[in-house]
């Protein structure tokens, strides 16, 4: 079977290489891949792994062969699943507690923007806790990522500020946001939760604005900056604030369960995926530097037909 691995020899570091069928294990279905949507942590990826590795995490598709241990969907059912590796092939071996049906009311390309960003969406919340009522702050709202927390932090009863460049602001009002600000010095108040992924200079203001017993989740650094962090920066005003770091790929298990509850609220109209750019893999190059350069809102998925 096609997959597109790591090549040193190609300009753009990928190339179209025959592989063999996966071998799933026990509890493993193996998914024929319909579509992939692209995320900026594999943009990384590609600059360090090896030749021959096979990139992709956000896949859609249809069950092939199901679990040998009878857990999970049957053969022909829709699926949206999050692996670590090797999406971006034919096929591929998926951990029953890795994937989720998709209803019928959503489409491939929607359902593949949910695993990484959607998930990091997710679970970067239940860090605050109830949310109800309480002030979230999002930065670098305008991602993928970011767009999902306001709808998730909204219909958990939130009170969101966004902070995305002006272009944005009307987009991500309606998406949920109460108050969207150009930068986060422009924040007013303090948050009990702050979803920061911009890092630098972004995360300094954070610290000056978590209300104390708050919390800050830092789940990425855009700005490639690092940031000195002191116990006077908390003190006072921030007393019992705590710093926590996020990775989707150790957040824990039950990918699945949480996948079907992304997918109830799409289904029901109640979360948007903004699919910006759709493409056939063989537009991979493009589809990558367009994802390089910023130069769209939402995300980018690849179609495998």
């Amino acid at each position: 079977m096609r997959a597109l691995a790591i090549s040193s020899d190609s300009p753009n570091r990928l190339k179209f290489t025959e592989i063999d069928e996966p071998c799933p294990g026990p509890n493993e279905a193996v998914v024929a891949v319909h579509a992939t949507s692209l995320n900026r942590g594999e943009l990384r990826l590609l600059a360090i792994r090896p030749d021959g590795w096979i990139p992709g995490q956000d896949i859609v598709g249809i069950v092939e062969q199901a679990a040998a241990d009878g857990s999970g969907p049957a053969v022909g059912n829709r699926v949206v699943a999050l692996v670590d590796e090797a999406g971006w092939a034919e096929r591929v071996a998926v951990s029953t507690d890795r994937l989720a049906i998709v209803p019928d009311e959503v489409g491939f390309a929607s359902a593949a923007t949910l695993p990484v960003a959607g998930t990091t969406a997710l679970r970067t919340l239940r860090h605050g806790g109830d949310l109800a009522g309480q002030k979230v702050l999002i930065t670098g709202a305008s991602g993928a990522v970011g767009r999902f927390q306001i709808q998730i932090a909204r219909e958990q009863g939130a009170l969101v500020t966004a902070v995305a460049g002006a272009r944005h602001h009307d987009d991500l009002r309606q998406l949920g946001a109460g108050q969207a600000v150009d930068s986060i010095e422009q924040a007013i108040g303090l948050f009990s939760l702050i979803t920061e992924s911009v890092g630098g200079a972004s995360l300094t203001h954070a610290i000056e604005r978590v209300a104390p017993g708050g919390t800050i989740v830092m789940f990425g650094s855009s700005s490639g900056e690092l940031t000195p962090v002191g116990f006077r920066q908390f003190v006072p005003g921030h007393e019992g604030a705590r710093l926590q770091t996020f990775a989707y790929y150790t957040s824990g298990a039950g990918i699945g369960a949480d996948l079907a509850s992304l997918l109830s609220l799409v289904a029901a109209g109640r979360l948007e995926t903004r699919v910006a750019l759709t493409a056939s893999w063989m537009e991979i190059a493009q589809a990558l530097e367009a994802l390089r350069q910023r130069s769209f809102s939402g995300k980018a998925v690849l179609t495998m037909a």
